[in-house]
């Protein structure tokens, strides 16, 4: 919410519309609580009343040994589904960004 609040103060809004951010699959982020938490930090400030929208990103790893990017599974073992070579090149799935802020 400070990233948020700093960008709508730099850009001199009066007010923010929509937060739009990227969650990994594997990023440890429960939405739920996420859009609980949202409600109680934009209380009082230019992001009040504001929409919270959740982009998911899944898991993909990459296989060293074919070349192959493949979606990784949630049980933190990646195997490649190609060749069966295990691999621990994650390539997405633990973000947390803040993709867009709409304001005015």
């Amino acid at each position: 919410m400070d990233a948020v609040l700093q960008q709508a103060r730099t850009r001199g809004a009066n007010r923010v519309h929509r937060i739009v951010l990227r969650i990994g699959a594997l990023a440890g982020v429960e939405p739920e609580a996420l859009r609980f938490a949202f409600e109680v930090v934009t209380r009082d400030t230019l992001a009040a009343g504001s929409t919270l929208q959740l982009e998911a990103v899944p898991a993909r790893a990459f296989c060293p040994v074919c070349a192959a990017e493949f979606d990784a599974g949630m049980d933190y073992v990646f195997s490649c589904p190609t060749c069966g070579q295990l691999s621990c090149d994650l390539r997405q799935g633990r973000e947390l960004e803040l993709a867009q802020i709409e304001m005015s």
